[in-house]
C-alpha cells in the first residue's frame, strides 16, 4: 500500500444530505464524495468505505466502536472521516490514542449537493492535513483545523471553536 494512501470513511451527516420537497425535510442519501473527490481532480491514492447512513445525531456507541475499529484495522495510516458536526467531537474522543493514525475528522454545514456549500473545501482541507499531520485526531472545519479532543462546536455561531484547558 503507498504510504501516503488515503483511506475516507463516510458516516453521513450534512454533507451527504439531500431536500426532498415533498417531504419538506433533509434526508442523508447516497454519498457525494466520490463525486467531489473525482471532481477535484484528486491524484492521490484513495480508497472509500461507507460506515453508516446517519445524521450524527443517531449514531450510537456501536457505530463508533464500528469506525474505531475500521480506523485500527485499515492498511492506512492517513484517514479522513466524512461525519455529520452535531456530535463530531464525540466521534474523535472515540479515536483517540490511535496509534500511528493520522485521523481527520471533516464535515459540512451545508449538504454537498447545494450551490453554497463549504463541503469541497472542508474535504480538500481534511486531504491536506491527513498528508502533513503527525498522528492524533483532528477536525477541519471553515478553514481551521483543531485538535480533535480540544474543540466544541458552537451552534449558535454556526462553527467549531478551540476549548482551552
Amino acid at each position: 500500500m503507498d504510504s501516503q494512501a488515503i483511506l475516507v470513511l463516510t458516516t453521513g451527516g450534512t454533507i451527504d444530505k439531500n431536500y426532498f420537497d415533498a417531504l419538506s425535510e433533509y434526508q442523508v442519501v447516497d454519498s457525494g464524495i466520490p463525486a467531489l473527490l473525482k471532481e477535484a481532480r484528486v491524484a492521490l491514492p484513495f480508497r472509500i468505505e461507507e460506515v453508516c447512513r446517519k445524521d450524527s445525531l443517531e449514531l450510537t456507541d456501536e457505530d463508533r466502536a464500528d469506525i474505531a475499529r475500521r480506523v485500527a484495522e485499515a492498511a492506512e495510516a492517513r484517514i479522513v472521516i466524512t461525519h455529520g458536526t452535531d456530535t463530531m467531537t464525540e466521534t474523535a474522543k472515540t479515536l483517540a490514542g490511535m496509534q500511528g493514525k493520522t485521523v481527520v475528522l471533516t464535515g459540512a454545514l451545508s449538504p454537498a449537493r447545494f450551490a453554497e456549500t463549504d463541503a469541497p473545501f472542508n474535504l480538500g482541507m481534511a486531504f491536506a492535513i491527513a498528508q502533513v499531520a503527525p498522528p492524533g485526531v483532528y477536525i477541519a472545519m471553515s478553514g481551521q483545523v483543531f485538535d480533535g479532543l480540544r474543540v466544541r462546536k458552537d451552534r449558535a455561531g454556526g462553527r467549531f471553536v478551540a476549548v482551552e484547558d
